[in-house]
């Protein structure tokens, strides 16, 4: 459960990464509404799943997702640039968090 808390309370980071961008300075109220409250679930997810996991590697996850899932969405959405090396680090964050997972 505590993993599912964890997958949960990075999607939320991934969330409230990318509404930072639709808030343009917090002077949207919509999107600075939700932004807070994705950021909010995340980090109350993240406490839930501390109850079990080690924080070295909850954070790590944690952050990884957000890193991968945040990147990833900027390519998308905002044109980020999707050069090798940009898509090969996104790999090597992908690894990093299976591997925590697969130790932990």
């Amino acid at each position: 459960m505590a993993w599912l808390l964890l997958f949960a309370a990075g999607l939320m980071e991934i969330g409230w990464a990318i509404g930072l961008k639709y808030t343009e300075g917090f002077t949207r109220l919509v999107p600075s509404v939700l932004t807070l409250t994705a950021m909010a679930i995340s980090l109350g997810l993240l406490g839930l799943a501390l109850k079990t996991l080690p924080i070295g590697t909850a954070y790590a996850i944690w952050t990884g997702i957000g890193a991968v899932g945040t990147a990833i969405l900027g390519i998308m959405l905002f044109d980020d640039p999707a050069t090798l090396a940009r898509l090969a680090c996104i790999g090597l964050i992908v690894a990093g968090i299976a591997g925590l997972k697969l130790v932990t």
